[in-house]
């Protein structure tokens, strides 16, 4: 890998610095200064600012002139389907392709470690690539891969055909479910150039980790979505409870957009998920 990370890969490093802060400290909490942070990881003041700026505008971190930046609240979760549901997700329409714009292998860090089961200091792949549909750009994703996973993974491979049918023949990982979330975010400045809008555009942003047939955690994925080209559909089944009594989940909670009523809700989401 070159000793100057691309770009992508080092809004990378400082985004993950930032959050793994976050998540490990309670709402309210104070923040390094960014004088600190910067001089920490060893990147300019600009840099770090802007990677700052993205996550206050995704609600992730607060700024208070003259106090400095903090945690900010956690934000409310809404499950589109039980915990023990699995819900098949439609690929999405339009001619999808993709181009590698990093590829190399880098230590996993806290927060990635975590997410893989694996050490700080482990070896993962990482690739930054862009999604395109019908040839005009839509997303970059971010993927990390345990090493031992992918020996010898080049550009090609992520950039043609399905990935996780090339995870499967190349390299004996059959995938078998996946978590994903998915929040409003921007985009940073290097995203909204490559993808072509202007810097801080409404976006979505995915966060998915894969698991294989035996339960081990073999891919960790975030992905940031142009908000002006793509969407997310849901279609709901609303049925009565079987005795017409308040189903025992409407009368716990909310279902995102939706009254709260007696019904039962079901869902079937419409979406692109990475291969």
């Amino acid at each position: 890998m070159p000793d100057t990370p691309a770009p992508t890969r080092k809004r990378e490093l400082v985004r993950d610095h930032i959050l793994e802060l976050v998540e490990s400290q309670p709402a309210g909490h104070p923040l390094p200064s960014e004088r600190d942070l910067s001089h920490q990881l060893g990147v300019s003041r600009p840099t770090l600012r802007a990677a700052v700026d993205e996550l206050v505008a995704a609600g992730l971190v607060v700024r208070e002139h003259g106090r400095g930046m903090f945690v900010a609240r956690a934000k409310v979760t809404q499950e589109l389907v039980a915990q023990d549901t699995v819900a098949e997700v439609p690929r999405a329409g339009g001619a999808w392709s993709s181009r590698v714009l990093d590829l190399g292998t880098v230590p996993a860090g806290p927060r990635v470690g975590r997410r893989l089961h694996l050490s700080p200091s482990a070896t993962v792949v990482h690739v930054a690539r862009l999604r395109l549909v019908d040839g005009e750009p839509i997303a970059i994703e971010y993927l990390y891969l345990p090493a031992d996973v992918v020996p010898g993974l080049d550009p090609a491979d992520v950039e043609v055909g399905d990935f996780y049918e090339h995870l499967a023949l190349h390299h004996g990982v059959r995938v078998a479910s996946a978590t994903q979330a998915m929040e409003a975010t921007v985009t940073s400045e290097e995203e909204a150039r490559i993808m072509g809008v202007p810097p801080f555009s409404a976006a979505l942003m995915f966060e998915r980790l894969t698991l294989d047939q035996r339960g081990r955690p073999v891919e960790y994925v975030h992905s940031v979505y142009r908000g002006d080209r793509y969407r997310i559909v849901s279609r709901l089944s609303l049925a009565p409870t079987a005795d017409g009594s308040p189903a025992e989940a409407a009368a716990a909670g909310h279902y995102p957009g939706m009254p709260a009523s007696e019904t039962s809700v079901e869902y079937v989401t419409h979406g692109e998920v990475q291969r």
